[in-house]
């Protein structure tokens, strides 16, 4: 499938950007490829294919959710820049 201009231009447009003459010639050109590959996949006979939701294996091979201890305070603030009270000091969002 050929992309013209005008559709590469309309396409820059939706996404905000600036395109210069030769980048719309380069993506017309690529993107042209690329609907020309994607449509080659209708070729493909998928008749005797069932429907997948998903690739994965059926029965994933998950660990049990155990607890277990996690940090101890002073583990977790020590890599803060700031602390106060024992706790994350951050700057106020809704004023002072």
């Amino acid at each position: 499938m050929k992309l013209s201009i005008k559709e590469v231009e309309h396409i820059a447009w939706l996404a905000r950007l600036d395109l210069t003459e030769e980048e719309k010639q380069l993506y017309a050109e690529q993107l042209s490829e690329i609907l020309d590959y994607a449509a080659r996949l209708d070729d493909i006979d998928t008749t005797h294919i069932l429907p997948t939701a998903s690739v994965l294996i059926e029965s994933q091979s998950l660990r049990e959710d155990e607890p277990r201890p996690g940090l101890s305070r002073d583990d977790l603030l020590k890599n803060a820049p700031e602390t106060r009270d024992g706790q994350f000091k951050v700057p106020p969002v809704l004023g002072n």
